[in-house]
């Protein structure tokens, strides 16, 4: 290349650097955008070390069987295996878990559900780990498995801790109110997979003082760390978690059934061990949401307005615990909805099953209750006479109500708002009936019965979810900013899994410090903890301390301007990297106030305690709560039950807009998540066995099946206790979306649709 050229190829660089948006509220790009499109980010599958061993995982075939031997003889004699290790041979703490600790590393004497881990080999080809693993010969008694939750209750217990993992019965207001008007019914919650863009991999590396190094795509490294080094029988310091690029997690990674054997075979070989899971395995190895039993009765007066609420809500956990508490939490406390409810008596269940466990997806618990919730108010319209949306309008909670806890809604409550913004907006067109718009029709180009036979449905549906941890969950994370030579640099153990923390953090050093150039360091567990990435915690708990420590460093910045202009700091301001006083006297840019020294501060944020339910559900369990109206517009085919998703319309609560693109790409996710819920996502599990693990069988939503997603408002009503006042915005699309969308083939074809995913058989209308 001439040096011309060059020269012109830089100018245009610079200019393109200059024309970037930069500050809170500006659509930064994120930083790894390039590498990512390019190909070149490193995941967790593209590591390699020298001397490097293969890993592979044997898993049982049964949901329930008591392990009567287990012979590791041939596995081990097979040419190129190095190790394998079961239950006799992990150290420390055979059994974890994250929230309950009740899971084994290795299966033991019994096996509790399909998929469950009981022996792991190293190998120097994976094709020779896999087959040393088939090769471990386990001698099984098969016992009758339990797999309906109602069961469970009667049930032989199915581990030392009982099948009931947690009740909470709510007691709000008085049980002998009744209203004019009663509506009732049951509803089913299918088990939604988190199906992440990349299945689970991860390179283990002995270290020399005796522990290890696990490179993996973890959303929790802290409590990963722990984790391990409890089952390793490490001190904490011995385990370091360096956290590679996460290739999506629409919920908390909780694949621990990978990163225990990995650890353990790399202590055993002292060889770098390498695990990469094929699909299937993901699906036997990680949780999933949480199936649901529901039964509603909701009590109206004549003009609509909610009396009472009743319900039963029993989640199916799975073989083990996990986090399944926390969602039990979720769904008894926002079994109602986002509405006034003066009497609710709600009991919630937790119990285990033979089922593969379940766990953290986004908005667990929240998202099961409010398609049952919407339902009711669906068949409380239809009873009273009136349009879906008046009656959602006559009970729509607001700051100041009282959820069925006993805790004041305190933060931003725009429900109303939000409900009129989706009603309001236009409809969309009907479709032509011409042949070229055939593609228009429920199943697609010659997919769809006869256009006569399609009918149009408009539904609502309204949401909520709570933010950061609950019920006394210590929140609390930190950050460091460093500045030198005109660059930050910021160090927060806050994993970027596709939320945009680093992107944020970015932002909000250069809206403080008026710094251009911000580098966000790659996380392990040598920085401070920042907790999991989940519930939107790190824009909350993470951005705060990345905030409070740049506001250290801009205080240290401006001392010594104000010392010597006689002034406060709070008359000093940044803007594009230079510093004015009010009075214009004091003009410099922030390289020059440097002055080549280095600035650093470390700060933590911790948001005001929580406390938990006590034995009537009562109880300020909850750091502050985000609402979400959806309106939903389909058009189902009520002969061959097809629907075709034709506009989703979003109204939501976001107390602040941080990064307008990143937020319309969050919440368009959301949905469509949710839209996978309602139509299609549903792993199945005849018998506690996982049937077609694979993206085959199981059916995500693609960009063909994707509505219009219409975001037609966001209300920036700044949450006074939340940093920037900005709320979590992933989790509440996914919790309302599938509601909408039931809300609106309800209303296509009279049909009750009581279960998730919907059914081709509940949206065919008879006799039509």
């Amino acid at each position: 290349m001439s040096n011309e050229a060059a020269t012109v190829q830089t100018a245009e660089a610079a200019a393109e650097e200059e024309a970037l948006p930069r500050g809170l509220g500006a659509s930064l790009p994120a930083a790894d955008a390039r590498a990512k499109t390019e190909g070149t980010f490193p995941y967790a599958a593209d590591l390699w070390a020298e001397g490097l061993l293969w890993a592979a995982v044997l898993r049982s075939p049964h949901p329930h069987a008591r392990i009567k031997s287990i012979d590791t003889t041939h596995a081990r004699e097979m040419p190129g295996v190095r190790a394998v290790v079961t239950h006799e041979d992990v150290p420390g703490t055979p059994v974890l878990g994250r929230g309950t600790a009740d899971r084994p590393v290795f299966a033991s004497e019994v096996v509790r559900h399909h998929g469950e881990p009981l022996a792991a080999v190293a190998a120097d080809h994976p094709d020779t780990a896999r087959m040393a693993a088939a090769a471990v010969i386990v001698e099984y008694e098969v016992l009758d498995p339990v797999t309906d939750p109602e069961q469970a209750f009667e049930a032989e217990p199915l581990h030392p801790d009982g099948n009931l993992i947690r009740h909470i019965p709510l007691r709000h207001g008085d049980a002998d109110a009744v209203g004019e008007v009663v509506v009732e019914g049951l509803y089913r919650i299918g088990r939604q997979d988190p199906a992440p863009i990349g299945a689970e991999a991860g390179l283990a590396v002995p270290r020399p003082d005796g522990g290890v190094e696990l490179y993996l795509a973890s959303t929790d490294p802290h409590g990963d760390r722990d984790t391990a080094a409890a089952a390793f029988g490490l001190q904490q310091d011995q385990v370091k978690i360096v956290v590679t690029g996460v290739p999506g997690a629409t919920a908390d990674r909780e694949d621990q059934s990978f990163q225990l054997p990995l650890g353990l075979l790399a202590l055993k070989t002292g060889c770098p061990v390498k695990l990469a899971a094929t699909r299937e395995e993901s699906f036997l190895g990680h949780t999933h949401r949480h199936p649901t039993l529901l039964r509603y009765r909701h009590h109206a007066d004549a003009e609509g307005k909610l009396v009472k609420v009743e319900a039963q809500i029993l989640l199916d956990a799975g073989a083990y615990a996990g986090t399944s508490p926390d969602a039990l939490a979720a769904a008894v406390a926002f079994a109602c909805g986002p509405y006034v409810v003066p009497h609710a008596f709600i009991e919630g269940w937790a119990v285990r099953t033979n089922n593969p466990p379940s766990g953290h997806v986004r908005g667990e618990g929240a998202m099961q209750v409010c398609a049952a919730y919407e339902a009711q108010m669906d068949k409380l319209a239809k009873k009273l006479g009136l349009d879906p949306a008046e009656v959602r309008m006559r009970n729509v909670m607001a700051t100041g109500d009282v959820l069925p806890t006993g805790q004041t809604v305190t933060c931003p409550a725009p429900v109303a708002e939000l409900l009129e913004a989706v009603r309001d907006f236009p409809l969309p067109p009907l479709p032509k009936d011409t042949p070229e718009d055939e593609w228009l029709l429920p199943g697609g180009p010659e997919g769809a019965g006869e256009p006569g036979a399609v009918r149009r449905g408009v539904g609502y549906g309204l949401g909520m979810v709570h933010m950061l941890g609950a019920e006394g969950a210590d929140e609390v994370s930190t950050a460091t900013v460093r500045v030198q030579n005109g660059v930050a640099t910021v160090l927060c153990a806050a994993v970027e899994t596709g939320q945009g923390f680093s992107t944020l953090a970015r932002q909000i050093v250069q809206e403080t410090l008026g710094i251009d150039e911000v580098h966000v360091v790659p996380v392990d567990t040598d920085q401070p903890p920042a907790g999991a990435g989940c519930r939107g915690r790190h824009t909350w708990v993470s951005g705060g301390a990345v905030e409070r420590a740049a506001k250290m460093v801009r205080t240290q910045l401006l001392q010594p301007l104000a010392h010597k202009f006689g002034m406060s700091t709070e008359l000093l301001q940044i803007t594009d990297g230079k510093i004015t006083s009010y009075d214009g006297v004091l003009s410099t840019t922030v390289t020059e106030a440097m002055d080549g020294k280095e600035l650093w501060a470390t700060a933590q944020c911790r948001p005001h305690p929580t406390e938990p339910l006590d034995e009537a559900g009562q109880g300020d369990a909850f750091v502050g709560m985000a609402f979400c109206a959806i309106r939903a517009v389909v058009d189902v085919d009520i002969e061959l039950g097809s629907v075709r998703v034709v506009e989703l319309a979003v109204a939501q609560d976001v107390g602040r807009v941080l990064n307008p693109a990143q937020l319309a790409a969050r919440i368009e996710a959301g949905v469509t998540q949710g839209l996978g819920a309602a139509l299609t996502e549903n792993l199945r599990t005849p018998r506690g066995l996982i049937r077609h693990p694979d993206l085959t069988g199981y059916a995500l939503p693609t960009a063909l099946d994707a509505p219009d997603i219409r975001i037609v408002k966001l209300v920036e009503e700044r949450d006074v206790v939340a940093p920037f006042g900005a709320k979590a915005v992933s989790a509440v699309p996914v919790v309302t979306s599938p509601a909408a969308i039931a809300s609106a083939v309800r209303a296509a074809t009279g049909r009750p649709v009581n279960r998730l995913p919907i059914r081709p058989q509940a949206a065919v209308v008879t006799g039509s």
